[in-house]
């Protein structure tokens, strides 16, 4: 076994793969699951995932993944790109369902370049990454990212002329899904560049805004998986004869709305949020069984991981006082710095490469995918696209040496920055940057130090605050983010330009309170 993982790694780096050797890639990125909600990532987990379990068992477990950000349009965003998020105009938040574009029409995706190494690429599920909606007086819909009001323009929506700027015109051959959150208007299902109906109703999950009166939410994460299961099966026959698929696949769930069909409604024991997860983990198995039935299983890398960590809107105190802790044995959830934020489950199933049930706890990024994919096929990227993402194709594979990630940024949905140096993790803000306490606008930070630094081999709870016993440290790594952001890059390759300028410390809500500086 060891002679042939090595010469298949020699192989690739050495000019890449014939079309009948290239593997079809299937990426399933869940809405706000948290590490511990995977009961193979914590075996106190009160919610049974089999399915995701099973995966662990015949692939590999990432322990130390991670999502570039606290919360989803980000995250999303370093996926499909290679890129931090934080080189774009986005410091801060995420996108609604009328946004403009982040992804920049020159720059290349996941599904770009898979599609120019001969893959049919597909997106079935939430985008959340903008697109251009046209508006009836010829002009674009544009909410400019604020969800929380009603869109002026929504009546001037034209739901029955083509779309711009999409994932269709993003690299992907095919999509079918919605535009955002689902908690968030339009609540429509798109096919490639077309609603399916226009939304000429309002219905409200916790946002009420325009709809399509055939569209319910409690239908997507069914909807979803049907659309993969069909498309698993019109692409066996052309994957088999030698044109692959790269499938993105982001969930809409467990996000809110919290809407688990009847028939798992109270099925966990805990909450609606649990029936969910236990959902998600069936609809796993009707994809690891689709897989199987198409003859496609082993030749199919499947990815599964989260965009971010667990949200509060899954009763986190209610699952905790039933033993139930959706980050595991980390600090803090969904938008925060504390790794519950962005500590992320991460499974890889490659069955005829890859060493089944090994665990690794290397530090990976979702950011590293498209280096990963490109060192797969044998392919350089240009020197402009995929300037975060380094390849751990040598983790995938059980082989020893390639190329190894020691740093990596994160980022709350306020915009404060952490580094990661080895077990060393730096935040840049007092508190937890997000949602979870000491919470910026809503706690007293004024009393606390401005900057954090945790050993995380030694405090993996994020509990001592060794900054100030540090300081040669600190400057260390505060230094090294900022040749983060003066390079415009963080691999070899030559210097290239963010899109914006980038503030290193991000002035935080004080709630009215007003900080005091730590002398």
């Amino acid at each position: 076994m060891k002679v042939l993982l090595i010469s298949v790694l020699v192989g690739v780096f050495s000019g890449g793969l014939a079309a009948a050797e290239k593997p079809n890639l299937l990426v399933i990125l869940a809405d706000d699951l948290g590490w511990g909600d995977v009961s193979c990532n914590h075996p106190e987990s009160k919610i049974a995932t089999p399915n995701l379990d099973r995966i662990a068992r015949e692939g590999i477990r990432f322990t130390d993944a991670h999502t570039s950000s606290g919360v989803c349009t980000p995250s999303r965003y370093s996926l499909l790109t290679g890129r931090y998020h934080w080189r774009t105009h986005l410091q801060k938040g995420v996108l609604g369902g009328f946004s403009r574009p982040l992804i920049s029409a020159d720059r290349v995706t996941l599904a770009s370049f898979l599609k120019g190494q001969g893959y049919h690429t597909a997106c079935i599920g939430k985008w959340h990454l903008g697109m251009d909606w046209p508006l009836t007086d010829d002009g674009v819909a544009d909410d400019g990212g604020d969800f929380s009001k009603p869109f002026a323009d929504a009546a001037k929506v034209d739901y029955a002329t083509p779309i711009r700027n999409g994932p269709v015109d993003r690299g992907f051959d095919h999509y079918y899904g919605i535009s955002a959150s689902l908690d968030m208007f339009p609540f429509v299902w798109i096919r490639d560049r077309h609603a399916t109906e226009a939304a000429t109703a309002e219905k409200t999950w916790l946002r009420s805004g325009p709809a399509g009166p055939g569209f319910e939410a409690v239908d997507v994460q069914p909807g979803i998986t049907e659309r993969l299961v069909a498309y698993l099966g019109e692409r066996a026959a052309e994957a088999k004869a030698g044109r692959p698929f790269f499938a993105y696949v982001p969930l809409a769930s467990p996000h809110t709305p919290i809407v688990p069909r009847p028939e798992f409604q109270g099925k966990s024991g805990l909450n609606d949020y649990a029936d969910f997860v236990l959902q998600i983990d069936a609809d796993m198995g009707r994809i690891l069984d689709a897989l199987e039935a198409n003859g496609l299983a082993e030749d199919t890398i499947l990815v599964f991981t989260s965009d971010n960590g667990c949200s509060p809107q899954a009763k986190i105190a209610d699952l905790q006082a039933v033993g139930h802790f959706p980050s595991g044995p980390f600090r803090g959830h969904k938008a925060d710095l504390y790794e519950g934020g962005h500590r992320v489950p991460f499974l890889v199933r490659w069955p005829t490469k890859g060493e089944a049930g090994r665990v690794s706890d290397r530090l990976v990024g979702q950011i590293d995918l498209l280096a990963t994919m490109a060192d797969l096929l044998g392919q350089e990227l240009p020197p402009d696209a995929g300037e975060d993402s380094v390849s751990f194709l040598s983790e995938w594979i059980g082989a020893e040496g390639g190329p190894s990630r020691t740093s990596l940024v994160s980022q709350s949905i306020h915009g404060s920055f952490a580094i990661r140096d080895g077990h060393w993790k730096l935040l840049l803000c007092p508190g937890s940057g997000g949602w979870s306490h000491p919470r910026p606008g809503h706690d007293d930070t004024s009393g606390m130090p401005e900057t954090q630094l945790y050993d995380l081999a030694a405090d993996p709870g994020e509990t001592r605050n060794l900054a100030e016993a540090q300081p040669e440290r600190v400057a260390r790594m505060k230094a090294a983010m900022e040749e983060a952001i003066r390079r415009g890059r963080t691999t070899p390759g030559p210097d290239l330009k963010n899109d914006v300028e980038i503030e290193l410390v991000k002035p935080l809500p004080s709630a009215g309170l007003k900080r005091k500086a730590k002398s």
